[in-house]
């Protein structure tokens, strides 16, 4: 099923883990130091690591960051007996999958190395190069003027060599728009690399992006190419861009203005002829304004601008995406749902989809799970959805004051987040699952609001 090294100085703990491990067909491999299981991985390929927060030699983070140096896909999952969100959402940052705290339920960790394992043999977020001539097979285009108005711009801007700035709230689909304007340029048949650059720590994204040579730092164990090279002559899709650090962004802007990269620890200069694209949720201009973004780079890269709009502004669109959702739904589960009830519609249509396509995508699948076959009634619908469409909050009058939109939405957003992890007792990963996205997202979030 896949090689897992575990790094674990607790010896009747790790002997646990690797006879469950075993017992459920995994190739396991025990380590009790932070340095014997680097050198384990520099002499053998793992598929994951369990890797423990505090080890006698060294810390969980330190050996996390030499694993992404030396192997950037394996996945890691790090655990602790110590629940701290702070320690969490830098170990999400660095790359690590994901943070579970001691003792370890045997079926939660088995849901996730399933599901690290299948993240780590598909093609990863961080970099994600898409066959040469084919469509994207999870893409609406729509109906809407909106939805029209978007398509329009895209098929201007594809055939020029225009770099091309994408905004739109999270799930929105901007990858699948980027990935229409590759199609759709003469550049289709040459690779479109995908790098996620908010996956990445400021000390793997040079790398990532300009490769390096052996030795060129801890971990450099052979060269590597970077993506810049692996999209000559394609496209290179930056989602996030805003998350790159004020160095590396120097690096892209001589890279774009000079189509001239230099891998770290190299002294040769590689020519490189790619198209960018960049995707963000945030204000890039604004981001300028306040010294997070260089304006430079910034006008570099918005040549040509494209929003793609919210689920809620696409209202005419609503049953082309459930439609297309229900029928991918059918297709992974081997389910026969014929489509959704008169009270489903009537909540879809009311509901305003914060987490936009990945939202839909997510609550359609699980309703068809639940359904089999028939028609989707709302008893298969997540509760909070529910609660949501029955407690709307109220509108304001001519007699009532205008209000932050965004604030009020995040208001509401953290008294979500901290509600489902009551119920489920601060257990991420449930929360999670609960709330529709994913644990990153949410570590994040609870960052961002401070919830203890």
């Amino acid at each position: 099923m896949g090689a897992i090294l575990v790094i674990e100085d607790d010896l009747t703990f790790s002997r646990i883990l690797e006879g469950f491990l075993t017992k459920q067909g995994f190739s396991v491999t025990v380590c009790h130091k932070g340095h014997d299981g680097l050198q384990t991985l520099k002499t053998k390929a793992f598929d994951l690591v369990l890797l423990d927060y505090r080890l006698p030699d060294t810390t969980g983070m330190d050996v996390l960051t030499e694993i992404k140096k030396h192997s950037p896909h394996t996945q890691v999952i790090i655990m602790t007996s110590f629940s701290d969100i702070r320690t969490a959402v830098k170990a999400m940052k660095m790359g690590a999958y994901e943070y579970i705290t001691k003792p370890v339920n045997p079926d939660e960790l088995l849901m996730l190395l399933q599901q690290a394992l299948k993240k780590e043999n598909a093609p990863t977020p961080s970099v994600n190069i898409q066959p040469k001539s084919t469509a994207p097979k999870q893409f609406v285009e729509g109906t809407s003027p909106e939805a029209k108005r978007l398509h329009e711009y895209i098929r201007l801007v594809a055939p020029t060599d225009m770099s091309v700035i994408i905004e739109g709230e999270s799930g929105t689909g901007k990858e699948n728009v980027a990935q229409t304007i590759h199609r759709l340029s003469a550049r289709a048949k040459a690779p479109f690399v995908a790098v996620d650059c908010g996956a990445l720590s400021k000390e793997l994204a040079a790398s990532e992006l300009f490769g390096h040579t052996k030795g060129s730092f801890t971990g450099a164990v052979q060269d590597k190419v970077g993506q810049f090279v692996d999209a000559h002559k394609g496209t290179l899709f930056l989602d996030e861009v805003g998350n790159l650090s004020y160095e590396v962004q120097v690096k892209l802007l001589r890279a774009i203005q000079e189509r001239i990269i230099q891998p770290i620890g190299s002294n040769k200069e590689v020519k490189v002829d790619v198209r960018i694209i960049t995707a963000t949720n945030d204000d890039l201009a604004e981001a300028v304004k306040k010294g997070l973004f260089r304006e430079d780079l910034y006008h570099r890269l918005n040549e040509f601008k494209l929003k793609v709009p919210a689920v809620r502004h696409r209202e005419e669109d609503l049953d082309e995406f459930l439609d297309f959702f229900r029928e991918l739904a059918n297709t992974e589960l081997d389910r026969h749902v014929n489509g959704f009830n008169k009270e489903v519609t009537e909540i879809f249509r009311t509901y305003e989809w914060p987490g936009n396509l990945r939202e839909m995508k997510n609550v359609v699948k699980r309703a068809v799970l639940l359904t089999n076959d028939g028609l989707i009634t709302a008893a298969a619908l997540p509760v909070e959805m529910l609660e949501t469409i029955r407690n709307p909050q109220p509108k304001p009058n001519n007699d009532t004051p205008v209000y932050d939109l965004k604030a009020l939405q995040e208001s509401q957003e953290k008294e979500m987040i901290m509600k489902t992890l009551k119920e489920v007792r601060y257990n991420k990963s449930k929360a999670a699952r609960i709330l529709n996205i994913d644990r990153k997202t949410l570590y994040l979030k609870i960052e961002k609001y401070g919830i203890e």
